[in-house]
């Protein structure tokens, strides 16, 4: 059940970070130079791009009348509101990841008991039984069987839920290192205009 909400969650995730791609170098570019032009066309431009990025740069170019200060603030507020969404449900991966495999011990745990209580009950039997019977044996090696696939279970929910954990977060670390950068250029426009 993990493992399918684990797998909806990549999926989900990387679907949505697919969704924001664009050319951040191109969109770099097109900011400036549409600046030069006007206010209207970096709206414009931002408002074509699917991009994290440039929905943060368009808070920006909202309060763009009310000067450079204003629109560092609502920058950010947009910046930490795009950071929620590049997060979302990120936790549940990382908790996934760094439990599943003491779920996996758990039920390793619960094989070894019944091995061992298998091996308790063949000492019980008297000798001349227990050396007609072999059943004692296949139930100690069927309890330690399902306790070593009880742990591969485990560690095979956590180690793509980790991995994807780490791809995502490192997404979205870039995505706001991309968004820093861009609107370092609509700021550095501002600052540059005369009051």
């Amino acid at each position: 059940f993990l493992s399918v909400i684990s797998v909806a969650v990549i999926l989900e995730r990387a679907w949505f970070f697919n969704s924001l791609r664009d050319d951040l170098n191109a969109l770099a570019r097109d900011l400036r130079s549409a600046l030069d032009d006007s206010i209207e066309a970096a709206r414009k431009r931002m408002s074509a791009s699917p991009s994290a990025e440039a929905a943060v740069v368009m808070a920006g170019l909202a309060t763009y009348h009310q000067g450079p200060d204003a629109a560092e603030e609502a920058m950010e507020g947009a910046k930490a509101l795009q950071r929620m969404k590049l997060e979302k449900r990120l936790a549940y991966l990382a908790t996934l990841g760094n439990n599943a495999p003491f779920i996996g011990l758990f039920g390793t745990v619960i094989g070894v008991v019944g091995a061992f209580r298998a091996l308790g009950e063949q000492a019980q039997t008297p000798l001349v039984e227990a050396a007609n019977q072999a059943l004692a044996p296949a139930q100690v090696m069927s309890s330690i069987s399902e306790a070593l696939v009880a742990t591969a279970v485990g560690i095979a929910i956590a180690i793509p839920a980790v991995a994807a954990n780490n791809f995502f977060q490192r997404a979205s670390k870039r995505t706001l290192a991309n968004t820093e950068a861009l609107t370092r250029v609509l700021l550095a426009h501002m600052k540059a205009i005369p009051a």
